[in-house]
């Protein structure tokens, strides 16, 4: 209320007792925006936003932000409000009616929120509509960051030499060469496994993946195919059954590894849309780290402690995050910064 200034706070008083549907609006005041819509406090957090989109339609405002609405004074946990805003947002998104509304907006100050709605987030991913999908696509780019599409790859064939074992069967009659030769096809058969993993991470193995999985085809018993025209794209083996369990247990991993760095990747890039941390670069200029740098500043600055080890142009640096002040191996102290973005500015 202090930043949107005197004129919000006199309409604020003056329209006291006249709000209906729980809220009322004022003007922007000093702030960057033409209105703000003031709730009134009932812990009904999804009804609360479903009520601000339909008056933004009926007056064809044509984007909104909200904060985290609930978690502060009124002490909701940020897991279930955030749960209750998108869960808003989505039903508002698939009504056919929306003509106006073009952005929503949940802006978030408090870094210690961002994993719940973060999670989320995800867990719409996969069930949006179409028509949710592009309401959804200015929080999915402050969530998720904005991906790139990705080009199919073209797979390296794995290919394997397989060394052919002939048996000849000789015996007293027809009858005992086909029970043996119907011996050792069970026999055989009784060796041989396939199991099979599918997973969308499979589509960003790279050539060092496949490297890899050549090279546990060359010293296992057993044989992979890649089927990545699949959706999602498989790995298949199939050989000696000790050696699929173990070249398995291999490849799930690294999917794993792969996934993990993509939700990293993911969660360093929503950090970096509300806190950006900065060294100095030339004419009195500062640089922004990288993202994942970033991150490892922030979460370390967030659990209170006194100091990290990080590079700066290929330099050792010891950061001091009381008084952001870092301190390379010969002794010499640079200034960093920690800028709060204010997305609620538009």
């Amino acid at each position: 209320m202090d930043a949107a200034g005197s004129q919000v706070a006199d309409e604020c008083a003056q329209y006291a007792g006249q709000y209906q549907n729980g809220f009322i609006t004022t003007c922007g005041g000093n702030l960057l925006c033409s209105k703000i819509i003031h709730l009134i406090t009932n812990h009904q957090v999804k009804s609360q936003v479903s009520k601000v989109l339909h008056e933004c339609e009926r007056k064809m405002y044509k984007s909104v932000a909200f904060p985290a609405i609930g978690t502060g004074q009124a002490g909701q946990s940020s897991a279930k409000v955030a749960d209750e805003m998108l869960d808003a947002v989505v039903e508002f998104a698939r009504q056919k009616s929306v003509q106006h509304l073009q952005t929503i907006k949940i802006v978030i100050f408090q870094t210690n929120m961002l994993t719940d709605f973060y999670e989320s987030m995800k867990k719409r991913k996969d069930s949006d509509s179409s028509t949710a999908e592009s309401w959804l696509s200015v929080l999915k780019y402050f969530f998720e960051g904005r991906k790139q599409p990705s080009e199919k790859k073209k797979f390296m064939i794995l290919e394997k030499k397989v060394h052919l074992v002939t048996f000849q069967i000789c015996g007293e009659s027809q009858e005992k060469v086909d029970a043996t030769e119907s011996w050792i096809k069970d026999l055989i058969l009784k060796e041989q496994f396939e199991n099979t993993i599918s997973d969308e991470a499979i589509e960003s193995f790279d050539e060092t993946h496949i490297a890899i999985l050549e090279g546990l085809q060359r010293v296992k018993q057993v044989n992979i195919q890649i089927l990545n025209k699949l959706s999602p794209p498989e790995i298949k083996i199939s050989g000696i059954s000790r050696d699929v369990c173990s070249v398995s247990l291999e490849v799930q991993e690294m999917v794993q590894q792969i996934k993990s760095t993509e939700e990293e990747q993911s969660k360093a890039e929503l950090l970096h849309n509300l806190v950006e941390w900065r060294y100095p670069g030339s004419n009195n200029s500062f640089v922004a780290f990288d993202k994942l740098t970033n991150m490892q500043l922030e979460h370390a600055k967030m659990a209170k402690k006194l100091h990290l080890n990080i590079r700066i142009k290929k330099k050792n640096y010891q950061v001091d995050l009381n008084t952001l002040k870092a301190t390379d191996d010969q002794g010499k102290t640079i200034n960093l910064q920690r800028v709060i973005k204010d997305e609620g500015k538009r």
